[in-house]
């Protein structure tokens, strides 16, 4: 790819120095934490406490996490803030579904631009807070998740072939995202919960378009999600197969988040931490749901067997997903910290 060449961003070179002296720390979940402010729909609207949103919809808001980048700033800024003085090095937008495709659910698709530009500045605001209390460099990490449509399967079980998006439509609602990322500060772009790789290369292919643009390459970090207890991905891969299909992104870090607790992830984890020849990155759930959706896995239960991973030598960054909480990025963060990271061979 043409954007190999171009001077990398000094993030870039700071990470890399930090993730060869020990494992970094990524942030834990955003939804378990926004759940826990009680917002009704007009505190996702806008038209309660909180920020007027100049975007304006028809639809219901209440569940769109992403607009409370808008409506709820201070609240957002809060939850990073938290993840930043527990320990996390490395923490993310809440922009999940800030893509046209995803947004479409709500009727935002306007708000797009703003939604990531806005998010990654909010993140940068609460790092900087952060830094300033103890001196540690923070870094913020474009959340790009994977939009609800796949490009490589059919929604309809009588019409294999029929697609609900394509790979242009995604690469160009990701473009928009990730460049409105970048212009909103962020350091990394953390393309997450693949569950289909076509999907992701559509992101990887807008990522080096935008830094091609901006005139800097970023680092990418890439994350896939096993579905279930065959160890594959929804499109069919492997966690090998999963890495050869992306490895030619040269990304910063390859890893596997979402979906499994720690103790179900750690197989996968291992097989990726073999064969690929870059940083690993794992955040998985606190276990898995209980009937009521609900996480029951406790900070030091997760943190224990995260730590596991760090014991064997498979990680060079860790952090949580649904369910956890800055007290679990805390214990994570404790639980790690007497191993080295994984040597990349």
């Amino acid at each position: 790819m043409q954007s190999f060449h171009l001077p990398r961003s000094a993030a870039f070179g700071q990470l890399e120095t930090l993730a060869r002296e020990r494992i970094l720390i990524l942030d834990g979940a955003m939804g378990t934490q926004i759940q826990g402010l009680g917002l009704s729909e007009e505190d996702y609207a806008g038209h309660g406490a909180g920020c007027a949103c100049r975007h304006h919809s028809d639809h219901p808001q209440k569940g769109n996490n992403d607009l409370l980048i808008l409506t709820q700033p201070e609240a957002i800024e809060e939850i990073h803030f938290k993840y930043a003085m527990a320990g996390a090095d490395i923490v993310e937008t809440n922009t999940f579904s800030a893509t046209t495709i995803a947004q479409a659910d709500y009727g935002m698709e306007s708000a797009v631009h703003d939604l990531n530009a806005e998010g990654a500045r909010i993140v940068r605001r609460a790092l900087d807070r952060a830094t300033a209390i103890d001196g540690k460099p923070r870094f913020v990490a474009g959340a790009v998740g994977p939009t609800n449509r796949t490009a490589s399967l059919s929604p309809d079980v009588n019409n294999p072939g029929y697609r609900a998006v394509t790979f242009d439509d995604l690469r160009m609602a990701y473009g928009q995202q990730i460049r409105a990322l970048i212009e909103g500060g962020a350091d990394i772009i953390l393309v997450e919960t693949i569950f289909d790789t076509l999907n992701a290369k559509a992101a990887i292919f807008a990522c080096f378009e935008a830094f091609a643009e901006h005139g800097t390459r970023l680092p990418v970090m890439i994350s896939g999600t096993i579905t279930d207890a065959s160890g594959r991905t929804l499109s069919g891969q492997t966690p090998t197969a999963f890495w050869h299909s992306v490895r030619h992104a040269r990304p910063f870090t390859v890893g596997l988040n979402c979906a499994l607790g720690a103790a179900a992830m750690r197989p996968h984890l291992a097989e990726l931490a073999a064969v690929a020849d870059t940083f690993t990155c794992a955040y998985p759930n606190a276990g898995l749901p209980n009937a009521f959706g609900q996480y029951d896995e406790g900070p030091e239960d997760t943190a224990a067997q995260i730590g596991d991973f760090a014991r064997e030598g498979l990680v060079n960054v860790v952090g949580g997903c649904c369910g956890t909480t800055p007290d679990h990025i805390r214990a994570i963060a404790d639980a790690i910290a007497p191993f080295p990271p994984r040597v990349v061979k």
